[in-house]
């Protein structure tokens, strides 16, 4: 699956008992997303954003908050002067969902 397509898919909403991705299957869709990396316990995928000031990260920090808003799946962010750090998982898996990576290229295709 590429990032347009992922793109172009909404979140389904969370029910429980959902497992989380696999690590190989989630290292391979992390490849698929431009500027994202999966962490080392492969729960998580972030990308950091920088900017030169502190108002684009706040830009920046509302649209993913935003985005997560929109799709019923809120990401974790981080910022501060010069950057902003956006990172989703799903907290009801315990780890990676298709989800997540819906949200990522949602957020790389609006900054794109």
């Amino acid at each position: 699956m590429t990032e347009h397509d992922l793109a172009s898919r909404n979140c389904e909403p969370c029910k429980g008992g959902v497992p989380p991705m696999p690590e190989d299957e989630a290292r391979n869709m992390v490849a698929q997303l431009d500027g994202w990396n999966l962490s080392d316990d492969g729960s998580t995928i972030r990308r950091r954003f920088e900017f030169k000031g502190f108002a684009k990260a706040v830009e920046m920090a509302n649209l993913g908050a935003w985005l997560g808003n929109k799709q019923g799946h809120h990401p974790d962010i981080r910022f501060g002067w010069g950057y902003c750090e956006i990172a989703f998982t799903t907290h009801e898996a315990g780890g990676l969902t298709e989800n997540d990576f819906i949200c990522a290229a949602r957020l790389n295709a609006l900054v794109a």
